[in-house]
């Protein structure tokens, strides 16, 4: 097993007032060469957006975008129609495709919305953009991974245009679980949204992330009361 370990506070980091985010790799003003991408994963940008403020309507392109809000609700408004509320327990995907234009502001005045946003290299270009949202209520399953996102349209979650399959687990402290890769040649990359864990060896804390690769199963033990995104993605350079 080949491992990247990124600790929370070793990511790139912005505070504009009304966002304050987090960059896993590299975007926007943060760029480390060693950090731009893991295999198909581009983007892991962890988000909180105060009350009343937003991404005004902005360009998106040959790109698969997932939103995962952790706390708080999202307004989105894109140009194929869709005005949509997406809240926690939801995930949304956007495939970018030819091109889209979209906005997405906190949907409250008051309250900040907290939210992971992904982007994951397709492999199809220019396919024709496409919107789908989802509640993830009806699939949870404690104390283990449940699977919110795959390539087969047909699968529990939403889909996207790659072979990549993202499962989320909450777990109760001393709790295990464990997470069998569904592709030969991908790697997963595993980002502890809250509390301790370890993951086959590696002792994780809030916010921290690991890549794996060259690896076929993933074991976890929850040190705390914790929740986690795996994000199995195919690997390239």
């Amino acid at each position: 097993m080949k491992t990247m370990l990124h600790k929370a506070e070793t990511r790139g980091s912005a505070n504009h007032g009304w966002l304050d985010t987090h960059h896993t790799f590299s975007f926007a003003n943060y760029y480390d060469p060693e950090r731009v991408h893991f295999g198909a994963l581009r983007v892991l940008n962890d988000d909180s957006i105060a009350g009343g403020g937003g991404f005004g309507m902005h360009p998106h392109d040959n790109m698969e975008i997932i939103t995962i809000p952790l706390e708080g609700d999202l307004r989105h408004r894109d140009n194929m129609g869709n005005e949509e509320v997406i809240r926690e327990g939801d995930v949304q995907v956007m495939s970018a495709g030819t091109g889209v234009f979209h906005s997405e502001f906190n949907h409250s005045q008051e309250k900040k919305v907290e939210l992971l946003q992904i982007w994951v290299f397709p492999n199809k270009k220019n396919v024709q953009p496409r919107y789908d949202q989802i509640s993830v209520r009806d699939i949870f399953k404690s104390n283990e991974f449940y699977q919110v996102l795959s390539p087969d349209s047909e699968d529990p979650g939403v889909w996207i245009h790659q072979d990549a399959w993202f499962s989320l687990g909450s777990f109760d402290k001393g709790k295990t679980g464990s997470y069998h890769l569904k592709k030969d040649g991908n790697g997963v990359y595993a980002f502890v949204i809250e509390g301790d864990v370890t993951i086959n060896g590696q002792a994780l804390n809030r916010r921290d992330g690991l890549g794996m690769w060259e690896v076929s199963e993933l074991e976890l033990m929850a040190d705390t009361d914790a929740r986690v995104l795996l994000m199995e993605v195919p690997m390239f350079n």
